[in-house]
C-alpha cells in the first residue's frame, strides 16, 4: 500500500473567524502564527487578515484557495483562506449589520464543507448575536444554527482537561426553561452525550452526573416537580437500558470533587447551572463542543470582546484549544 505524504493524511480544519468587528480575526490571525501538524483554512475576507496582521504586527502571508483540499500542511505565519467578502468595511470593535450575512455564510461554507468530507473539523470564532438579530436575522447561537444546517439534534458541552459539562437546554430565557425541560428532550441529550463520549472521546463506559432544575433537586417536590415528572423517570429508564446516570442531584454539591469522581460529564438543566462553575476553573482555556451533528465542531468559550479587537490583547488560549481539540478529534475520528 502506498504511503500518504502529510498532505493527503494531516487533519484539514476549517476556522471562521466570527464577528468581523471583534476579536475572532485577531485569534485567527494570532494562531496562523503558530505550527500546527494539520491544515488550516480560514473562511474569512482576505483583506480583514491582513489589516488586522497589520494592526497586531504579525507578519501573514495568505493563500487563497477556492477549494479547501488544495490547502497544503499549515507553516507558521502561512494561513490558506477561502475568501468570503464581507459587504462593509469591518472596524475593529465598531460592528455592523451589513457583514452579518457574510459572516453567516463563512460558517455556513466550512460547515457544508465539513458535511461534503473536504473538511474534517470545524472551529468557530465568536459571533455578535445581538447584531445578527438587529440585521433581522433570528440567530440564538452557534449550537442551534448548525443543528439546522446539519438536520440534527445538537448538545452543547463545554470542557476543560478536566471537567466536561453538557446543557440540556441552551440559550433560553430562564423563565422558558421549564417548559422546555421535557422528558423526550433530556433522553435525547443523555443518549447523544453517551453515544459521542463513546465514539469520540474513546470512553467505553461513560458515568454521568446528572443535575436537578430545582435548588435542592426540587426538596421531594416541596421546591419544585421536575426532577419527579421529568427527570427522574427518564434516568430510571435509561439506567434500565445499561447508561450509567446518578441523579437528580442538586447542583450546589455537583461539582464538589467527591462527587465527580469518575465522572464522565455533568448534566445540567440550564446554561447557567453549570457553565460560571467550569469557566472560573480557568476561564479562557476552555472549549465549546457540538455534539450530536455529523461533523466535528469546537469553539471558543467567550464572545467577541468588541473593546479588545485590534488591540493585541485578546488572548488567544481558548481558541488555540478548540483548535487542538478539533485536531484530536479528528484523527480519533479517522482511527
Amino acid at each position: 500500500m502506498a504511503k500518504l505524504n502529510l498532505h493527503q493524511s494531516a487533519p484539514r480544519i476549517g476556522i471562521s473567524a466570527g464577528e468581523p468587528a471583534g476579536i475572532g480575526p485577531d485569534l485567527v490571525v494570532q494562531l496562523a502564527a503558530q505550527h500546527r501538524d494539520a491544515i488550516l483554512v480560514a473562511y474569512c475576507d482576505p483583506e480583514l487578515l491582513r489589516e488586522r496582521a497589520r494592526a497586531l504586527d504579525i507578519s501573514l502571508r495568505l493563500m487563497e484557495v477556492t477549494e479547501p483540499r488544495a490547502a497544503m500542511p499549515h507553516a507558521a505565519g502561512t494561513l490558506a483562506v477561502v475568501p468570503v467578502p464581507l459587504q462593509a468595511p469591518a472596524h475593529a470593535g465598531r460592528p455592523d449589520t451589513r457583514n452579518a450575512r457574510p459572516m453567516l455564510q463563512a460558517i455556513e461554507l466550512a460547515a457544508q464543507a465539513c458535511l461534503d468530507g473536504r473538511l474534517d473539523a470545524l472551529v468557530t470564532g465568536p459571533v455578535q448575536k445581538s447584531l445578527l438579530n438587529d440585521a433581522g436575522i433570528p440567530f440564538t447561537g452557534h449550537t442551534e444554527f448548525l443543528g439546522q444546517l446539519c438536520r440534527a439534534e445538537p448538545v452543547m458541552m463545554l470542557a476543560d482537561d478536566n471537567l466536561r459539562v453538557v446543557l440540556v437546554t441552551t440559550h433560553l430565557p430562564l423563565q422558558e426553561v421549564s417548559a422546555a425541560l421535557t422528558q423526550s428532550r433530556l433522553e435525547n441529550t443523555l443518549r447523544i452525550t453517551v453515544q459521542e463520549l463513546r465514539a469520540r472521546f474513546g470512553i467505553p463506559d461513560p458515568r454521568l452526573l446528572v443535575c436537578g432544575l430545582n435548588p435542592h433537586a426540587g426538596e421531594q417536590g416541596h421546591l419544585g416537580m421536575e426532577e419527579i415528572t421529568v427527570i427522574a423517570p427518564v434516568l430510571e429508564r435509561l439506567r434500565a437500558g445499561g447508561l450509567r446516570l446518578d441523579g437528580p442531584v442538586p447542583a450546589d454539591t455537583a461539582f464538589l470533587p467527591q462527587s465527580l469522581d469518575g465522572v464522565a460529564a455533568v448534566v445540567t438543566m440550564f446554561h447557567d447551572q453549570g457553565l460560571p462553575v467550569l469557566k472560573s476553573r480557568g476561564f479562557g482555556g476552555i472549549v465549546n463542543i457540538t455534539l450530536g451533528l455529523p461533523i466535528i465542531r469546537t469553539s471558543v468559550d467567550h464572545g467577541t470582546a468588541l473593546a479588545l479587537a485590534g488591540t493585541g490583547r485578546a488572548d488567544p488560549g481558548s481558541f488555540i484549544a478548540a483548535l487542538d481539540c478539533a485536531i484530536g478529534l479528528a484523527r480519533r475520528s479517522r482511527s
